[in-house]
Formats: structure tokens, C-alpha cells, sequence
């Protein structure tokens, strides 16, 4: 066992797993743009969560305050990560579970992969997890010989269809009803050859292959909503039921947790329990809250190991100008309301983790020169720090992580040119005179020439005023 990541230097670890983008964003989304059916989902999708969700939120009158308290509370546990997760690790511990600490992405997938084996099976089914995602352990258990069973829907759906999720709540958002009958019929074993896109058909198709395979699987893996230091207990919630079945059928449970997730008490998980089911699939509550601390003889698995993953997660904690991303609940609030993701979808990210809180994590999780172009996936609308359910602000960090990248040659010598021109009154006032000359151009002056041209080529270049500022205070 060791803790000795907690006290790693603030740099990116290597094995991060999935995080890093395949290509630039702006070359994903234009592809992404150029497909209408998928804008067509996503837009449909993304439109009646956010019409759900705001409705159950408006029954809470205490709404705010209820993000200030989640806030506070995701504060007070950075400010003392450490002796939380060692309080955490001896709860467990006394409870019956073991407490693995993995500092990166290979060695969890060492981990897990080994407990698996150690247990002489062959094949796990999985409850959804971002963790498990981020640092690509299907693909390392199936380079083991180990068979992951995805048994979220969804998550089903995009692994039989050999494809990756979009969204952090619903990852077959990308996809409609008549593209997953197609997948049913190409890749389910036992799916009746006259199935229906019909939602109850296909969600009963899914139900009679996942029975069997609970049935019949000793061995679950699963990330955690929640844990409580306190008392070691562990949380998930989902609204399938299939978590519950992975979480108490199998002989053996294994949990990949990220170290941000634990919060102190019960009383602290309360608050979390109200603003997650509202802010994510804009439901009162979640329709299954599975809990439970440990090992308890003759009830649910009788092994159970905790993994607690870093995976740059102490190198982000550094960052005081962007912590306040270990905040984050999972909810996807900020997808929703995204007018960025609602046009491109999530796999235009390249990341695991998509949308606004996805283009602020991954750039922190790996270093910024890995995902360059994400901090740049956003208009700064601040939809998202409204959304955010415990106020993340994320359009402050996307341009902390924008100063922080590499600019461009010409736009460091446009920016220095500029600060140069404002530090000297006269010259400003110049350059000031000769903006209102572009005035004589008409609208065919609102844009710049190259190499500036790409900037208003998506923007349009406000029209100079017929009189500056000093002009008017001088005449009067």
C-alpha cells in the first residue's frame, strides 16, 4: 500500500489513460458540425433535460443556497484531501474492504486486472463509472484475457457498437432509436430478429441478455458518486437498477474511485443527494441509491477492494486558480446548457470527459500542451457556472488554462503590440483616430486583414465610433 502520491509534485503523471485528445477540437467539431442527424439528437436530447431539469428545480426554494453549502463543502474537503481519505481508508478497512492506492492510470489497471485474476475468473460486468473510463481499463482487461460486460444501457449501447460515449450522464446521447435497434441486431447475442425500435422493446431486449450475465458473474467492478469518510461507506446512484444487481450479486466487488469524491459526513452527502438527481437528469431524487460500508457476512459480496485513484489529480489540487475543478459531481449540468456541445456532441472532445468541464479537467489532468485547443471549445457564455450545481466557475478557468497554453507567434506579438499602444497615451490616441478611418470602408472594414483575417472571419469586429471618448470630453 502506498499514499505517496498525495505529496507528488504538480505535474501531469504518465499512463493518464484516456484523457488525451486525438485532434485539435477545431478540426473534430467541424466534422461533427457537418452531420445533421447528429445535431438533431443532440439537439432533442440536450433540450429536454434542460426543460426537466429546470422544472424540478424550481420547486426548491432553497435552491441557492443549496449550491452554496455543496460548494463549501467540496472547499473544506480539498483544503484537507489527505486526512480524509486516511479516515476514509481506515473505515473501510475496519469494515471488512481493502484500500488500494493507484497513482496513475497503469497502476490501477495492474491492480484491478490482478484482483480479477486472483479471483480465477475470466469476466467482470461493470456499473457505469467515469473513472473506470478514464483510465481505459476495459481495453486493459481485455488485453488481460478478461471480459467487461457494460451493464448501464447506454453504456451497453456504445460498447456493443464499438463506439465511445458522448456525454458524462448519457453516453448514447449521439445515437437515436432506429441506430441502436441496429446495434442490437448486429451485436447482441439471443436479440429477436424481429425487434422494434420501440424504447420498451429495446429496453427489454437489453434486460434478457444483462439477466443472464448477473446471474452468472461473480465478479463486478464500479466507480462511487460518494464516499463517506467517516464511515467507509460507498455510494452509487443510477436510475437502472443495474448498478444495485452488479453492487449485490457478485461474490467479489471491485471500486475505482477518484480521491475528490469523498466528502466528510453523512450530513455533507445529504446535500449532494438534493442537487445531483436535479441538476443531472432533472429528477426529484435518484431512482436507485445503492449503499453500502465494507463487507457484511452473508449479505452482498463477501470481498471487497477500494481503489483510490490520483491520475493528476494532486497536480490539479496545486493549481489554486483551478482546483475548484475537483469540485465537479458528474452531473453534466454544464452539457446540457452548452450551446458549444449541443452543436458538436462529445466525442468532438477527444476526451473522456466532454463539454465545458471536460474542456477544463483534461487539460488539468494531462498538462495543457496534450488537449491545447480545449480551453478554447467554449463562446464564455457562462451558461455553465449558472448550471453548475456547485458553482464552478468555469469560464475563469478556461482562460486561466488560455494563458496558460502556447499562443500563436503572431498573436503574442498582436498582444504585445497591443499593451505597448495602450501604455502610451499619444499613440493610443493615434491609433484610436485611425480605427475611425475603417468607418469609410463601410461593413467590408469590420474585418482584418491576414493574418488576423481567421479571427473575424467567426466574429464580427465592432464598427468604431464617430467620436472617441477624448473627443467627447474635449469639446466639452
Amino acid at each position: 500500500m502506498s499514499r505517496t502520491f498525495l505529496g507528488m509534485p504538480a505535474t501531469a503523471p504518465p499512463g493518464v489513460g484516456h484523457l488525451r485528445g486525438d485532434e485539435p477540437f477545431p478540426a473534430a467539431a467541424r466534422r461533427a458540425l457537418a452531420d445533421p442527424q447528429l445535431r438533431r439528437n443532440l439537439g432533442h436530447a440536450t433540450t429536454t433535460i434542460r426543460a426537466k431539469s429546470g422544472a424540478v428545480i424550481a420547486e426548491l426554494p432553497d435552491w441557492q443556497q443549496l449550491r452554496d453549502a455543496g460548494s463549501a463543502i467540496k472547499a473544506d474537503v480539498m483544503a484537507r484531501l489527505p486526512e480524509l481519505l486516511e479516515r476514509l481508508e481506515a473505515a473501510v478497512t475496519a469494515a471488512g474492504g481493502v484500500v488500494h492506492w493507484a497513482a496513475d492510470a497503469a497502476e490501477a489497471n495492474r491492480i484491478v486486472t490482478g484482483l480479477v485474476r486472483a479471483t480465477g475468473h475470466d469476466r467482470v460486468i461493470k456499473v457505469k463509472s467515469m473513472a473506470t473510463q478514464e483510465i481505459g481499463l476495459n481495453e486493459a482487461l481485455e488485453a488481460a484475457g478478461i471480459e467487461p460486460v457494460e451493464t448501464d444501457l447506454a453504456e451497453l449501447i456504445v460498447q456493443l457498437g464499438h463506439d465511445r460515449p458522448s456525454h458524462i450522464l448519457v453516453p448514447a446521447i449521439h445515437r437515436n432509436r432506429a441506430e441502436i435497434r441496429e446495434i442490437f441486431l448486429r451485436a447482441m447475442p439471443g436479440v429477436d430478429l424481429d425487434l422494434t425500435d420501440d424504447p420498451a422493446a429495446l429496453a427489454g431486449a437489453a434486460r434478457r441478455y444483462l439477466r443472464h450475465t448477473f446471474l452468472t458473474t461473480p465478479v463486478a467492478v464500479s466507480g462511487a458518486n460518494f464516499a463517506v469518510a467517516d464511515t467507509g461507506t460507498l455510494a452509487v446512484v443510477e436510475s437502472e437498477g443495474n448498478g444495485r444487481m452488479c453492487l449485490t450479486l457478485p461474490e467479489t466487488l471491485i471500486t475505482v474511485m477518484g480521491i475528490e469524491k469523498v466528502v466528510p459526513t453523512w450530513q455533507d452527502l445529504e446535500v449532494f443527494l438534493q442537487l445531483l438527481p436535479r441538476a443531472s437528469t432533472g429528477e426529484r431524487m435518484n431512482p436507485y441509491t445503492s449503499m453500502w460500508t465494507g463487507v457484511t457476512p452473508g449479505d452482498g459480496p463477501q470481498a471487497f477492494h477500494l481503489v483510490l485513484l490520483d491520475n493528476g489529480r494532486t497536480a490539479v489540487l496545486a493549481d489554486e486558480a483551478g482546483r475548484a475543478a475537483l469540485h465537479c459531481i458528474r452531473c453534466s449540468a454544464c452539457l446540457n446548457v452548452c450551446p458549444v456541445y449541443e452543436r458538436t456532441g462529445g466525442h468532438a472532445y477527444g476526451s473522456v470527459y466532454p463539454g465545458p468541464i471536460g474542456a477544463v479537467l483534461s487539460p488539468q489532468l494531462t498538462g495543457v500542451a496534450d488537449n491545447a485547443s480545449l480551453p478554447y471549445a467554449s463562446s464564455l457564455c457562462g451558461a455553465c457556472f449558472d448550471a453548475c450545481p456547485v458553482k464552478i466557475d468555469i469560464p475563469s478557468m478556461l482562460v486561466h488554462l488560455r494563458d496558460a497554453a502556447p499562443h500563436p507567434r503572431a498573436e503574442s506579438a498582436a498582444m504585445a503590440a497591443a499593451a505597448y499602444t495602450m501604455d502610451h497615451p499619444r499613440l493610443y490616441a493615434a491609433a484610436q483616430r485611425a480605427a475611425r478611418l475603417s468607418r469609410l470602408a463601410g461593413p467590408r472594414g469590420r474585418g482584418l486583414p491576414p493574418p488576423l483575417s481567421g479571427w473575424t472571419a467567426g466574429r464580427d469586429l465592432p464598427e468604431p465610433p464617430p467620436q472617441t471618448f477624448r473627443d467627447w470630453w474635449a469639446a466639452r
